[in-house]
């Protein structure tokens, strides 16, 4: 599952948002932080609403998970800890027996 195409999309909905100016993200110690830049009128509670709207299309189709925390405000910019999470399952059968195999699922 590739998760550049799931964060490519995400960023483009989160920028459809009219009073979004930029947001883009930056990996610090393998960590995603999620930059929004922002007109004047922009509230937190807003903006988190945004994040999961354009996270929920991101994600549409696909066994993946978000999570999003607020980390800090600094006017015009706040910064997030946003990842989005792979399912630990297993998704086939590698015909191994193993006793949480996908077959036995059903």
């Amino acid at each position: 599952m590739d998760l550049a195409s799931v964060w490519e999309i995400f960023l483009f909905e989160l920028q459809k948002h009219p009073l979004i100016n930029q947001c883009f993200t930056k990996k610090i110690a393998g960590i995603p932080f999620l930059y929004v830049f922002h007109k004047e009128h922009l509230t937190q509670n807003e903006l988190e609403k945004q994040l999961k709207a354009s996270a929920k299309i991101a994600m549409t189709g696909k066994k993946i998970t978000s999570e999003t925390t607020f980390v800090r405000n600094d006017g015009i910019q706040f910064v997030y800890r946003h990842r989005f999470f792979v399912p630990q399952e297993k998704m086939f059968c590698c015909g191994n027996m193993c006793i949480d195999c996908i077959r036995l699922m059903k």
